[in-house]
């Protein structure tokens, strides 16, 4: 009788958790954190170049001038893949565009941007992912209006689709 029991208490116990999964996998729910961060201004860094063709980034370059966006970003993710196009976009309103590329190769870099195209003005290295932490992003992509004091205004959780332009330009305007 006892040999039956321990059979059937593993059993019981994976249908009890699927059962469990399964239910939180249907009910709405917020996807994403928003970042502490919003209304605060950028931490100090200062950024290397993630690659050879364009300079590095830091927190001067956020001061002054005009609102920026500030695109979180790694050459192995796929929905910057995806992103890529509507950066170009953007960038084509003339919006000035700051890349942080996350735990990347310079070689790596090159290549995205080659295949993918260069939305960017400068694009600063950050390989433990330091800077991409301290904004209060927590993943890739993430993209950040900064108004020209520096303060981060807006947060875009996730890859930029075509619907997300006007929100953005919207965003860099009220930054004014």
């Amino acid at each position: 009788m006892r040999s039956r029991l321990f059979l059937w208490v593993p059993l019981a116990l994976f249908a009890f958790f699927a059962g469990v999964a399964g239910y939180m996998l249907t009910q709405e729910k917020d996807e994403f954190v928003e970042s502490a961060m919003i209304g605060q201004p950028l931490p100090d860094f200062a950024l290397a170049p993630a690659y050879g063709g364009l300079p590095g980034t830091s927190k001067a370059d956020f001061t002054g001038g005009k609102p920026r966006l500030l695109n979180i970003w790694a050459s192995w993710c796929l929905p910057c893949i995806a992103e890529a196009p509507q950066l170009e976009a953007l960038k084509a309103q003339g919006v000035e565009i700051v890349g942080i590329a996350i735990r990347d190769r310079p070689e790596a870099v090159a290549g995205f941007l080659a295949r993918h195209g260069n939305p960017y003005a400068r694009i600063g290295s950050d390989p433990i992912s330091e800077v991409q932490l301290a904004v209060g992003s927590s993943g890739v992509p993430e993209t950040f209006v900064i108004d020209a004091q520096g303060v981060i205004r807006y947060q875009h959780i996730g890859d930029i689709r075509p619907e997300h332009v006007p929100v953005l330009l919207a965003e860099l305007e009220k930054a004014r």
